[in-house]
């Protein structure tokens, strides 16, 4: 019996040691890792180096802008048939983000566009319209059909201005 407890006993200081020994390594090796990053040993920030077309003002890195236009589109009403038979609407304003080359050949396809805009919102069932991550899938599905009828590379993004269910 008394062997027992002394075995008991030893274990039981070689696991304190073990763990002490564990927490001390664990914050050491922390520390050292803390202090290389924030001394910049390990990733040295990059100073000197300025991207092409970049400029500093300040000491700060500015990149030029994007060569990009806005192309607004007409507010549009959509009327929207709920499961339970309720008519409803939808208020629908977006702007097109195209490169300025292709400005003026959105425009002259925006009623194209438009079109194409009534049809999908028309289809698209209330209750989508209602959930919380409705925006994103509704931007992708409409840029994506905008991207179809435009022509490639000529509808970069569709920024929604309003979006009102009534």
């Amino acid at each position: 019996m008394a062997e027992e407890e002394q075995l008991k006993s030893g274990a039981n200081k070689k696991a304190k040691l073990s763990m002490l020994l564990g927490v001390i390594l664990m914050l050491a090796l922390g520390g050292g890792g803390f202090f290389l990053v924030y001394s910049g040993a390990l990733f040295p920030p990059d100073e000197g180096r300025s991207g092409k077309g970049s400029s500093t003002v300040d000491g700060g890195s500015v990149t030029p802008l994007p060569n990009v236009a806005f192309v607004p589109i007409d507010p549009l009403i959509v009327n929207l048939v709920d499961t339970s038979g309720q008519n409803r609407h939808l208020r629908f304003q977006a702007q097109l983000e195209v490169p300025t080359q292709y400005k003026q050949e959105v425009e002259t396809l925006l009623p194209r566009l438009v079109d194409v805009l009534n049809g999908y919102l028309r289809a698209v069932e209330v209750s989508e319209l209602e959930s919380p991550s409705a925006l994103v899938r509704l931007r992708a599905q409409i840029l994506r059909r905008l991207q179809i009828v435009a022509g490639e590379g000529r509808v970069n993004d569709v920024l929604i201005m309003e979006f009102v269910i009534n």
